[in-house]
């Protein structure tokens, strides 16, 4: 195996173990591939930046969705990342952020960009429809159509 292949074999490793790890809601073992944490959520511009606060919003997330579970579509690869299309499901509840409490179900199909320093993981970027996953959960109503 070349060390390219090696290394992106090793990259997708750490990624789908990462997932598997914030699945299981093991969130040392999701926080330890990482340099310094970092974790960007382009919907709503959120930046987590170190153990602590990612941590906190994979803490306070598991409460308000304590069944979330990410189910992997499709992994890809780019020259210092591996792109993962994936399946984030949950029910809602707890409140996340002082809405009230739906206890409706959520599935949508998201992309996680986890970039990386050699075999270092550096940051996990989340893009997604958070339009989706509030008109699911019953907290805002669907678009009318144009």
């Amino acid at each position: 195996m070349t060390e390219s292949k090696a290394l992106r074999a090793l990259r997708e490793a750490i990624v789908l173990e990462l997932i598997e790890s914030q699945n299981e809601y093991d969130f040392d073992a999701g926080l330890a591939p990482f340099s310094h944490p970092r974790f960007e959520i382009m919907a709503t511009g959120q930046v987590l930046d170190g153990t602590e606060a990612v941590r906190d919003y994979w803490t306070r997330t598991r409460a308000a969705f304590p069944d979330q579970k990410s189910k992997v579509v499709e992994v890809y690869h780019a020259d210092d990342a591996v792109i993962v299309e994936f399946e984030l499901q949950g029910t809602h509840l707890g409140s996340l952020t002082g809405e009230p409490v739906t206890g409706k179900s959520f599935k949508v199909r998201m992309s996680g960009f986890f970039l990386f320093d050699k075999d270092v993981l550096v940051c996990q970027r989340v893009y997604g429809d958070s339009a989706t996953v509030l008109h699911q959960l019953g907290l805002i109503e669907a678009p009318q159509e144009y």
